[in-house]
């Protein structure tokens, strides 16, 4: 019982930490931290997959597998908010005008 009493604590103190961080940070860092963000991701899916992998019985395995799912959620919808990020610092076009005819006077 301790134990868990520990990890709740643990679990509920590391993300009103990361929450704080996360708001304080400005908007032009968010790119390089959402890009950093994806690599931790990426080494999260790996564990849980491996985790998985070694899973004794059926609780562990659905466990393992909802970590694996979870996991590869969160490391896709950082890749597709991280595009969107960088699309707004792309230049944009200006539409192309229908060329004009140079008229005569005369």
């Amino acid at each position: 019982m301790t134990e868990g009493v520990a990890l709740l604590t643990v679990f509920v103190l590391s993300a009103f930490t990361g929450y704080e961080v996360i708001s304080k940070v400005s908007t032009t860092l968010h790119t390089p931290l959402m890009s950093g963000a994806n690599a931790i991701h990426g080494i999260i899916l790996i564990g849980a997959i491996l985790v998985t992998g070694r899973a004794r019985d059926t609780v562990e395995l659905w466990v393992g597998l909802v970590a694996v799912f979870l996991a590869t959620l969160n490391l896709v919808g950082g890749f597709v908010v991280t595009d969107r990020m960088l699309e707004m610092f792309r230049a944009r076009t200006p539409a192309r005008t229908p060329a004009r005819t140079p008229r005569r006077h005369g």
